[in-house]
């Protein structure tokens, strides 16, 4: 029982930069202004697409849940980064440290799927227009989702219960900005041989398969796009999959160089850059993204601050 209390601490010490104090400042001012941000961002495009009736279209219903899914996956994890910067004691408690890592877990997993299925609803919308309607109707939307959501989430109680199984010998200090899974297993008192071919292989399922589907699907409208005969069409078609794509680059890139690449004590300082761009920086251009190079969003903005002024009025 003795060895069991001691191999779980009651808290763990996040390193993140604190070798480097002259860090500390900037880091906070680059978290907060993305936080806030990233929440003002996401809750303007969660509001205008429920109330814009233009906008209840399937692509901004799966909008709306990368846009929920970006609120929650920052918030598991800014909030606790901004107090240890303020703080000299770095901590986090167990129960905490297993709740960050299930939930930014979870929803990782789930905007890898939630991007691949916003693929498949341009391919749709741009190479069979005409069935589009009947394809990508309400029922089908709403299981779509929920499958990127229920997956997410299965997977992460899968990695998280295997990363929290291994014995970690008294060892608490993670040599990052928040609980991860390559940070816990490192950690680690016994051989993680296994658990590091798990992750790589659940990484695969996850990035390098709905990346590839993402990059087929988008092979085909080019295709599509090409075909239509007028300019401002190809335009708003380009314009549309533009702001997909840029997103899809910047999270999957990201993501990719962080979970497939072979671990090297030499990387881990860019690891934790890396970590910080997906799970902060690409929340924060998600809304900046739709919002600047769709003429749809900006038209509903708009028109809901013409609302509101004319109520006040």
């Amino acid at each position: 029982m003795n060895q069991v209390n001691e191999s779980i601490p009651q808290e763990f010490i996040l390193l993140g930069f604190s070798d480097r104090p002259w860090l500390e400042l900037p880091l906070f001012v680059v978290f907060l202004v993305s936080y806030i941000l990233t929440i003002f961002g996401n809750l303007a495009i969660i509001l205008v697409s429920y109330l814009d009736s233009k906008l209840h279209t399937p692509m901004y219903f799966f909008l709306t849940n990368l846009s929920l899914l970006d609120l929650c996956y920052t918030t598991s994890t800014v909030p606790q980064m901004l107090v240890n910067i303020c703080s000299t004691r770095k901590v986090i408690s167990y129960g905490g440290c297993v709740a960050q890592l299930f939930i930014f877990l979870a929803l990782g997993s789930t905007e890898c799927l939630l991007l691949a299925v916003m693929s498949f609803d341009r391919f749709v919308a741009i190479c069979r227009p005409l069935y589009y309607s009947v394809i990508m109707h309400q029922r089908l939307c709403l299981q779509l989702a929920a499958a990127s959501w229920l997956s997410g989430f299965g997977n992460s109680v899968l990695q998280s219960t295997w990363t929290l199984q291994m014995p970690l010998c008294g060892h608490r200090e993670v040599d990052h900005f928040f609980c991860e899974v390559p940070a816990l297993l490192k950690l680690s008192c016994v051989d993680t041989t296994a658990n590091e071919a798990e992750l790589f292989f659940i990484s695969v399922l996850f990035l390098l398969i709905p990346v590839t589907f993402i990059l087929i699907s988008y092979g085909f409208i080019v295709q599509a796009v090409l075909r239509i005969q007028s300019a401002k069409g190809r335009r708003k078609a380009f314009g549309t999959c533009g702001s997909h794509l840029i997103v899809v680059s910047l999270f999957y890139g990201t993501a990719i160089y962080m979970y497939l690449q072979p671990p090297s004590p030499n990387s881990k300082d860019r690891g934790k850059m890396v970590s910080l761009f997906y799970g902060i920086i690409t929340p924060m251009l998600n809304p900046l993204i739709y919002t600047l190079r769709n003429k749809d969003v900006k038209g509903a903005f708009r028109r809901l601050i013409l609302r509101i002024f004319l109520i006040k009025k």
